[in-house]
């Protein structure tokens, strides 16, 4: 029994959990907190209830915010109990088949009716309803649980939920990356366990995160980040265990070009670097209301009425501030330095294997510099919203060379509805997915001119045509 739950803990809600919330094709990305007020939908909850239940757990919002499990009903539509009609032709749509007002249905609701309950009253004050086709019936019920019925799905975060959160809620922080484009990347990358990765995305962390899922903590990531810093917003959403983060790493992008060169030095200290640290906290302390500089005719009368002993002690506590600050910045300094030796030290070998780039910039220059990175035979791909920009790189390795097997796709995706004799196509459907620029890396002989190759095969040809004349 001490197996199975410990088995069993995996797939339950803990505090501290980050979750996804979900109601129809809505989503919403959480942390669980005690007593914390959760606004999703118009309607606010607290999430404490659902520690302990499993995922994927339908609730019902009932008074007082609280989650309550949603109970399994057998006969749940309202519709079994009605008789259906053969066609729609005769119902007239004027607003006056339901008998029910707004203010008839806020009363039901201070009554303390739930969503299934002020249904079942629609239903029986529709006077077209018993008219409808069963199909039609099925959809009116459907609608009205969509919009009278308090219920919040609990998920656990995937590469998938959190694509199709980001792409349904924000797309442009993911550069309108849709979710089976992201898939192909990762198929196209070779992403797997024990691997080394580069990854240059600009997309809030959902790319990071989705190669770092699919590695499952094996092998290591190297973010390379535009700025001051790399933005991971999305691989919190993941909820990853302290081991994930293990394998990540981070460099900007740059300091690519001095690495390349050999002139990137990590080890190397700045002489001025505690003074520089001491000056900035010097003039914060200056800046801080409070700590202005008094007059001589203030000071005169302060040093008459015998405080000596109270400013020393504030001037104490002002220098033990100034260098607690000075000492958390070297320490941050330090930390950065670090990362960065680290990472260097795992590029410096040019023996990645594999490179994704998805971002907002112009991607040639940033894959021209990257892919020297990687090791021959390996795979790289390139996401752009538009696909000018990756006909341009297109063009550049095939001028350049040191790529095979270069693909430029785009893909396309419709849903279907699966019914009983009503299966077809949504009218609603994405219009695009963007475009991925996918190839492979091969070793180059540097020491040859690049028309080398062309001249080679122009060559045998001229002779040929020697041949036939003689």
């Amino acid at each position: 029994m001490a197996d199975n739950g410990d088995d069993d803990s995996q797939y339950r809600i803990k505090e501290g959990d980050y979750v996804v919330l979900k109601r129809g094709d809505i989503y919403k990305a959480m942390q669980i907190q005690p007593r914390k007020k959760v606004i999703f939908e118009k309607q606010w909850f607290f999430l404490d209830n659902a520690v302990g239940q499993l995922y994927s757990t339908t609730f019902e919002i009932v008074s007082g915010g609280n989650l309550q499990p949603q109970k399994h009903k057998d006969a749940e539509s309202a519709s079994d109990a009605k008789e259906a009609g053969t066609d729609n032709r005769n119902i007239v749509d004027d607003g006056k088949s339901q008998k029910l007002t707004r203010d008839d249905i806020e009363t039901l609701k201070e009554q303390g009716l739930k969503g299934q309950e002020i249904i079942q009253q629609l239903v029986e004050n529709s006077s077209t309803f018993r008219v409808k086709t069963e199909y039609a019936q099925d959809k009116y019920i459907k609608k009205k649980k969509k919009k009278y019925e308090s219920t919040v799905t609990i998920l656990k975060p995937s590469c998938r939920i959190l694509a199709m959160m980001y792409h349904g809620r924000e797309p442009g922080k993911i550069c309108h990356l849709r979710y089976d484009t992201l898939a192909q990347m990762l198929t196209l990358a070779n992403i797997h366990a024990g691997s080394k990765v580069l990854v240059f995305e600009t997309c809030a962390g959902l790319v990071l995160g989705a190669v770092m899922e699919r590695m499952g903590g094996y092998g290591s990531v190297i973010q390379m980040y535009p700025g001051g810093g790399p933005v991971r917003a999305g691989v919190e959403s993941f909820g990853f265990p302290a081991h994930f983060h293990d394998m990540l790493h981070e460099f900007p992008i740059c300091h690519v070009n001095a690495l390349l060169a050999g002139t990137l030095d990590t080890t190397a200290k700045d002489a001025n670097a505690d003074e520089k640290l001491s000056d900035m906290a010097v003039e914060e302390e200056q800046n801080q209301p409070g700590t202005e500089q008094q007059g001589p005719d203030e000071q005169s009368m302060e040093t008459s009425t015998g405080d000596d002993s109270g400013q020393d002690q504030e001037k104490k506590e002002k220098e033990k501030r100034k260098e607690a600050k000075a000492q958390e910045k070297k320490v941050k300094l330090e930390e950065k330095r670090r990362k960065l030796a680290a990472a260097a030290a795992l590029l410096e070998g040019r023996n990645a294997d594999g490179l994704v780039i998805a971002s907002r910039f112009h991607p040639c220059p940033v894959l021209m510099g990257l892919l020297k990175f990687l090791s021959p035979s390996r795979p790289f791909v390139v996401f752009s919203q538009y696909k000018e920009p990756l006909i341009e790189c297109y063009t550049k390795l095939k001028e350049h060379g040191g790529a095979v097997n270069l693909r430029l796709t785009d893909t396309w995706l419709r849903h279907y509805q699966v019914l009983p004799n009503r299966t077809h196509p949504l009218l609603l459907m994405s219009g695009g997915g963007g475009y991925v620029l996918s190839g492979t890396t091969i070793a180059m002989d540097r020491s040859k001119p690049a028309g080398s190759s062309e001249l080679r095969n122009r060559h045998p040809k001229r002779l040929k045509l020697t041949d036939t004349e003689g």
